[in-house]
């Protein structure tokens, strides 16, 4: 009887040994996952090693450990691990967006991974002015040394929708001018669209010809219309359009600039492009025209105007407008009239600057020959 209960007494004190044994370790197990939790979450949310501010670039395509591990090589975190392990577990988006954040200087792993994914990447652009031909197009976007690859084909002219264009670093060229021609393409569908009716045009490429055309004729915004109107009235009236900048994009082909006046001998050669000596338009537009150019065109103004010379010496003067031929003479003679009072202006004052210079030179001459 003694036995048993001794055996008894026996059982019991080992199963609380055993008991206290797996509590102990359990408490000891808590310990150790609790101090590795905090140490983990105070590595994450802790400052960061990043001495000053700088820009980290997410290359397209790279996921959270990709990103994680560029981010440790390159100094701006400790633990690759815990920046994407942790991180996906308490964070509730870790899709990492592609381009270039800025990272503050000490900046936590939380914040380095909320700035990834939620921030907005710095701006870059490759911008288009309108009336650009599509050969300067080419030279803007090869001239971008963040961009990639190469433009193996000359886009056609006409094609490309003036405007600024974001990209990320890395991205090819052909990429971004495939974006500006699918602009266009857009814009140009949409604008045919809601043209008026009674319009001399066949079709869109026509639109976009003669859009090209007004935008090389006029820089000053609110007259695109006005000269709309005017080729819009010739071609209804079976005029010619007479435009200089269209013997000229005949001359240059859009890859260079014509720095001088026409020559009788241009004007009066017959070329695809002289719309002095052909009917009609030329067989393409002659650069690439913005938006406003498209709608002046689509909506051009109501007039009953035909001629039109420039107002003053700078093109920012605009234009004055003529209904007869006679008119117009007149309006081109006080042009003239501007441009020779321009010239002698520019004469006396650069005849009084050489003045000036020989001047200085001769009073310094005179002081060291004094001396």
């Amino acid at each position: 009887m003694n036995d048993r209960r001794k055996r008894r007494r026996r059982s019991s004190n080992g199963l609380v040994d055993v008991l206290n044994a797996f509590l102990t370790l359990l408490v000891i197990g808590l310990v150790v996952v609790g101090g590795g939790f905090i140490f983990v979450a105070s590595q994450y949310y802790g400052d960061g090693p990043l001495p000053e501010e700088r820009v980290f670039r997410v290359e397209s395509g790279n996921a959270l450990s990709t990103t994680a591990s560029r981010l440790e090589e390159q100094g701006f975190i400790t633990n690759s691990l815990i920046f994407s392990q942790f991180g996906s577990r308490v964070e509730d988006n870790t899709t990492i967006r592609a381009g270039d954040f800025t990272i503050p200087a000490n900046a936590s792993m939380a914040d380095i991974l909320h700035e990834l994914t939620t921030g907005t990447p710095i701006r870059y652009a490759v911008t288009i002015p309108e009336g650009w031909t599509s050969w300067q197009v080419v030279q803007r976007v090869n001239a971008d040394e963040r961009l990639t690859g190469s433009i193996d084909t000359l886009p056609p002219e006409g094609s490309i929708l003036p405007g600024s264009y974001d990209y990320i670093p890395g991205d090819t060229r052909q990429t971004v001018i495939d974006r500006m021609q699918a602009a266009m393409t857009a814009a140009l569908a949409e604008v045919w669209e809601g043209r008026e009716a009674d319009l001399p045009l066949a079709s869109p490429a026509e639109l976009l010809i003669l859009a090209s055309i007004v935008e090389r004729e006029t820089g000053v915004a609110e007259e695109r219309p006005q000269v709309a109107a005017v080729f819009v009235n010739r071609l209804r009236t079976g005029m010619r359009l007479q435009s200089d900048p269209t013997i000229i994009y005949g001359i240059t082909l859009g890859q260079s600039t014509l720095d001088r006046g026409l020559r009788r001998s241009e004007i009066q050669e017959r070329t695809d492009y002289n719309t002095y000596q052909i009917d009609g338009l030329p067989p393409t537009p002659i650069a690439n025209p913005g938006i406003e150019a498209l709608n002046a065109v689509a909506h051009p103004d109501s007039h009953d105007y035909l001629y039109f010379v420039a107002k003053g010496a700078s093109p920012r003067d605009g234009h004055v407008f003529a209904e007869t031929y006679a008119e117009h003479q007149q309006n081109v003679a006080r042009y003239r009239e501007i441009e020779r009072e321009a010239a002698e202006q520019a004469a006396t004052e650069a005849e009084a600057a050489r003045q000036e210079l020989e001047a200085e030179e001769a009073g310094e001459a005179e002081g060291e020959a004094q001396q």
